[in-house]
C-alpha cells in the first residue's frame, strides 16, 4: 500500500470538471472525479463505497474507510467534504482553473479552497495510517451537489434514517474556516412570493387589480417579520447575531399604461440555531397572506431553495474540544451554511474546520495558501491519534 501524496491528489481533483449549477448547460456530474479518487484510495488500502444519487447516476457519494467497520458508528472519525464547485468566469482567471498552479506561495485552481484542497490533504493524512492497527476507523466522506442543494448529504441522512448506519461518531467538515473550528452556523431558506391581480387599462383602476399594490402590502408584512426576527433571538459569537431576511429580487408589470397582473419577490432568510425552517416558512406565509386578505389580489408561495437547517454542536463535545486544543482557537460561529446539520442529525458530532479562507471561495483565481497545509495536516494527525489509536 502506498501513502498518498496530497499535491498529486489535488492536481487530479482540480483537473476534473465538477461544477454544480441549477443551469443544466453548466452542471456536471462528479462520478468520474470520485471514481479516480476512489482508485487512489483503494490503492492506499481504503475500502470504498460509491453510491449514486437517485435522480442522477453521474452524481455520487463516496465513503472510503480504513479500520474496523464494526466500530465506525460508535467511535469512528470522519473527514468530510465535497468536490463539486460553483461555476466560474474564466475571464477573471490568470491561469487555467482546471490546472493546479503554484505562484506566490499559493495554489490556484477551481475548488482549491472550497474544498478540494481539504479532501486531498485529509486523504493523504488518513493514508499514513493504512498499516496501523486502528482502534476506530478513519473515513473520508465525499458528498455530491453541496453547492446546489446539499443533495448528497440529504441522501446520506435518508439512508441513515432507513437503515440506521452512519460512517462515524465524530466528523470534521473541511470547509474554508482559516483553521478556526466552527460549531455553529445559521440555517437558510429561499422563497418566491407571487401576488396575482388582474390586468386592465391604467385609465381606470377599477378595470383590474394591481399586483404591485398587493405586493406593497405584502412587503410591509415581510419587512415587519424581518424586524421582529432581529429582536426575537440573538446569539453572541455570530458576525450578525440575529436572523436576517433579504429582499433579493423583485419584478412586476410590463407597461406603464397597463394595470399589472403579477408581481414576484424572491427572499433569502438566514436563521439561528433553535429556529426551524418549517416554523419560519409558515410564519412568513401567514403574515403575507394576512396583508393581502380583503384585497382583489391573491398570493402564492414557492420554494426557491428548500433550505438548510441551522447547525450547532455542543461546546462540550469531544470533537469540539479536541479541535480547539489542536488548532489553538476557540470554536466560533459563522453566517454561511454547510452540511453540518445533516451529519449532526445522523448522530455524528461535527465541527467545520478547514485550511481555506471563505473570502477566496467562489472567486476568480481561487487559491489555497501553502502555509495552511502543514497546520491542517498537524490538526488531522492529532485527531486521528486522539480518536482512532488505542492508548
Amino acid at each position: 500500500m502506498t501513502t498518498l501524496d496530497w499535491r498529486d491528489t489535488l492536481t487530479d481533483l482540480i483537473g476534473h470538471r465538477t461544477v454544480s449549477s441549477g443551469d443544466p448547460a453548466l452542471d456536471c456530474g462528479n462520478r468520474e472525479a470520485v471514481g479516480a479518487l476512489a482508485d487512489r484510495l483503494e490503492g492506499a488500502g481504503f475500502n470504498c463505497d460509491i453510491t449514486p444519487m437517485a435522480a442522477r447516476a453521474d452524481k455520487v457519494n463516496l465513503i472510503a474507510r480504513l479500520g474496523p467497520a464494526e466500530r465506525a458508528a460508535a467511535h469512528g472519525l470522519v473527514f468530510a467534504g465535497h468536490i463539486d464547485t460553483v461555476p466560474y468566469d474564466d475571464r477573471g482567471w490568470q491561469s487555467d482553473p482546471f490546472t493546479l498552479t503554484e505562484r506566490d506561495g499559493r495554489l490556484f485552481g477551481l475548488g482549491s479552497c472550497d474544498m478540494k484542497g481539504f479532501i486531498a490533504i485529509a486523504a493523504a493524512v488518513a493514508s499514513e495510517y493504512a498499516e496501523r492497527d486502528l482502534d476506530a476507523p478513519i473515513s473520508l466522506l465525499v458528498s455530491a451537489d453541496e453547492e446546489c442543494g446539499m443533495d448528497g448529504a440529504r441522501a446520506l441522512l435518508d439512508a441513515y434514517r432507513e437503515h440506521g448506519r452512519r460512517p462515524g461518531r465524530f466528523c470534521v467538515i473541511g470547509e474554508p474556516t482559516n483553521l478556526v473550528p466552527i460549531r455553529q452556523h445559521k440555517g437558510i431558506f429561499m422563497e418566491t412570493i407571487e401576488v396575482h391581480g388582474a390586468s386592465g387599462h391604467s385609465s381606470n383602476p377599477a378595470l383590474g387589480a394591481n399586483a404591485i399594490e398587493g405586493m406593497y402590502q405584502a412587503l410591509g408584512a415581510i419587512r415587519a417579520l424581518r424586524d421582529d426576527l432581529a429582536e426575537r433571538q440573538r446569539i453572541a459569537g455570530f458576525p450578525v447575531p440575529h436572523a436576517t431576511l433579504n429582499l433579493g429580487a423583485i419584478s412586476g408589470g410590463d407597461n406603464a399604461n397597463r394595470i399589472p397582473a403579477r408581481c414576484r419577490l424572491d427572499i433569502d432568510l438566514r436563521f439561528l440555531p433553535g429556529m426551524t425552517i418549517d416554523a419560519l416558512r409558515a410564519e412568513l406565509h401567514e403574515r403575507a397572506r394576512a396583508a393581502v386578505a380583503g384585497s382583489d389580489c391573491r398570493i402564492e408561495f414557492r420554494e426557491l431553495f428548500t433550505g438548510t437547517p441551522a447547525f450547532e454542536t455542543s461546546g462540550e463535545s469531544p470533537i469540539v474540544t479536541a479541535c480547539e486544543e489542536l488548532s489553538g482557537h476557540a470554536a466560533a460561529a459563522v453566517d454561511f451554511g454547510t452540511e453540518g446539520a445533516f451529519y449532526n442529525a445522523m448522530g455524528m458530532d461535527s465541527v467545520v474546520l478547514g485550511p481555506g479562507d471563505i473570502a477566496q471561495a467562489h472567486q476568480p483565481d481561487e487559491y489555497l495558501a501553502l502555509e495552511r497545509i502543514a497546520p491542517m495536516q498537524r490538526i488531522l494527525r492529532g485527531l486521528v491519534e486522539r480518536f482512532c489509536l488505542a492508548e
